[in-house]
């Protein structure tokens, strides 16, 4: 009788090699015989959820079929083309993102397009237009609001959603008094434009823009 040879070596890394290829192909699920296609709804080539959205961005509607995780960011860069709003940290940490939904600014990096279905966005772009811009962004170029730029679609847009917070009578965390109209003062303007970040430095001056179109002096 011939003995089996046993002859055969492996490296340790060769071996680990094998293991975890060995694992990973009883970990991947088998396709059950005869099973049904993807829902309504799914992706039919990926499986990936899909939903329909119907978004009213600068006062125009667009009926878009997303994956039901895109970001409002991504819906507006991505499928609307609209690349004023800037995609900086995408943590929510910054607020190049900033855009004004419903009335209200929100960092679009951190909201999901379908929880805007029928709703109604703003961005840098519906605000005004080089040939007729928002006051405030006339006064963002007037006092040099900006440096390289990245960041001022963000800051104009959370700018212009101050203003309203305050004119709406909604408080701060410096607010003195929460019983009062808060103060269009520069505590209160810093406060609240905390959460948009300017690498270069211009806060000041961005300061000084807010503050014209608010009507007061810095």
């Amino acid at each position: 009788m011939t003995t089996p040879s046993n002859d055969i070596t492996l490296s340790r890394r060769e071996l680990l090699a094998v293991g975890a290829a060995g694992t990973t192909a009883l970990a991947v699920p088998r396709p059950a015989a005869g099973q049904a296609a993807p829902a309504h709804g799914a992706n039919a080539e990926t499986g990936v959820p899909m939903h329909r959205v119907v978004l009213h961005v600068n006062g125009q509607p667009h009926e878009l079929e997303l994956d039901t995780r895109t970001s409002l960011l991504d819906a507006l860069r991505e499928h609307l083309h609209l690349t004023g709003t800037k995609k900086g940290c995408d943590h929510g940490q910054c607020g190049a993102c900033t855009v004004i939904a419903d009335g209200r600014r929100i960092n679009s990096c951190l909201s999901l397009a379908v929880m805007h279905d029928g709703g109604k966005v703003v961005t840098i772009e519906g605000l005004g237009t080089p040939e007729r811009p928002h006051p405030m962004q006339a006064a963002f170029v007037k006092h040099d609001g900006y440096q390289c730029g990245y960041c001022t679609p963000g800051q104009v847009c959370s700018a212009v959603a101050v203003l309203g917070e305050i004119r709406d009578g909604i408080p701060s965390h410096v607010s003195g008094d929460l019983t009062t109209r808060p103060l269009l003062s520069p505590a209160e303007l810093r406060e609240r434009m905390s959460g948009n970040l300017c690498r270069c430095g211009a806060y000041a001056n961005i300061l000084d823009a807010i503050a014209e179109v608010a009507g007061v002096t810095p």
